[in-house]
């Protein structure tokens, strides 16, 4: 009999694993901080003979917190690439004040959103046996906001980073303060900027041509986010994500940047840019790993 029972018990868990785990995954609670979750993709054949160890993708909503449907935009692609993705939720207004846009910056009072990404990322490692100490980033819109930023905290964690259409820029200079610049950087997060780590991190950028209103990205004397300089790097999103890769250059990072023709602001219009280059960079991983 309890032979019998324990067959059940694991027939169970195969089926469950299968239905809630494998293909598009149910939306699953942060084991780190609950108030955050996520949602996955894994490719069916994970683990099976022959197939090539799982890397990571990330995909950061925007303000829109259309998570579901970034993972679902990149599910072929991590199942003809041997990727695991994994899509964020950080809802709006944690701290119970209906703020939209904390986790653009990083830190929301006592919230470390570049931590709890982490944590995530762990948790999702260890689920399913992965080597995740690296993975590709990707974010759009308000989405683009983390990424820009999460890439200067965290540029070791990364095989790539792309930065897609954010309204607001930090651009890699040292002589204007956080959020506009990163001077301030050491202070405020307690670690200086590896930008040795950033030169060596492939970076893409992309932007609709047609990206031109202006109404949410122009910060106004008096808002949340205005500081000196906010306005300066461009009035609209092709402008601003032009001064982030001419300051990225500057430094000494490349940067491989799309403008897309006709495309206003649609983050499903420019993912297919982003998985080529996604794809690009993981064969060089994958060629350079074989070769060593």
């Amino acid at each position: 009999m309890s032979d019998t029972v324990t067959a059940t018990a694991a027939e169970f868990d195969l089926r469950a694993r299968a239905i809630y785990d494998l293909g598009n995954s149910t939306i699953y609670a942060s084991r780190s901080d609950p108030r955050f979750s996520y949602c996955t993709y894994v490719p069916p054949h994970i683990g099976s003979a022959g197939s090539r160890p799982m890397q990571l993708v990330v995909v950061m909503h925007g303000t829109g917190r259309a998570f579901t449907e970034y993972r679902d935009a990149f599910a072929e692609f991590a199942k003809w690439n041997d990727c695991i993705v994994l899509c964020p939720l950080f809802p709006a207004g944690p701290k119970g004040d209906g703020n939209r846009d904390g986790f653009k910056q990083l830190r929301e009072g006592d919230i470390h959103y570049d931590e709890v990404l982490l944590d995530m990322v762990d948790e999702v490692a260890t689920k399913f046996g992965c080597d995740f100490s690296k993975f590709a980033l990707f974010g759009y819109s308000g989405g683009g906001q983390f990424v820009n930023r999460f890439g200067y905290l965290h540029p070791e964690r990364l095989w790539a980073l792309s930065v897609g259409a954010p309204g607001s820029v930090t651009l890699l200079d040292f002589n204007q303060d956080w959020w506009v610049g990163v001077r301030d950087f050491a202070a405020r997060f307690g670690k200086p900027l590896n930008l040795d780590a950033l030169k060596t991190l492939p970076v893409h950028m992309i932007v609709g041509k047609a990206d031109i209103e202006t109404w949410e990205i122009t910060h106004k004397e008096g808002g949340k986010f205005f500081m000196p300089g906010a306005n300066d790097a461009g009035k609209n999103r092709p402008e601003r994500l032009e001064s982030l890769r001419k300051s990225f250059e500057t430094a000494g990072v490349k940067v491989k940047l799309d403008v897309v023709d006709n495309v206003p602001h649609n983050g499903m219009a420019c993912v297919g840019k982003v998985q080529d280059f996604f794809a690009a960079t993981l064969r060089a991983l994958r060629s350079a790993s074989a070769a060593s």
